[in-house]
């Protein structure tokens, strides 16, 4: 049996990577679903926090910040 604990493991860089631009974090979720489950849920969540996050930040900057 293979200890991959080490390897099933998103880093820090590619979760903000996700955050920041959700079709990466999907593509990365669909990539690694079925050989490294906790990187692709990582991959999702930040895929999936991002989203609203980016909306929220669009809205304050164009209405309060840019005008």
């Amino acid at each position: 049996m293979e200890d991959n604990s080490s390897t099933d493991r998103l880093s820090n860089f590619w979760f903000i990577i996700s955050q920041m631009l959700p079709p990466i974090g999907f593509f990365l979720y669909l990539k690694y679903k079925n050989q490294f489950p906790n990187k692709a849920k990582k991959a999702l969540t930040g895929a999936i926090v991002g989203i609203p996050v980016g909306m929220v930040m669009g809205y304050l900057f164009n209405n309060y910040i840019i005008s």
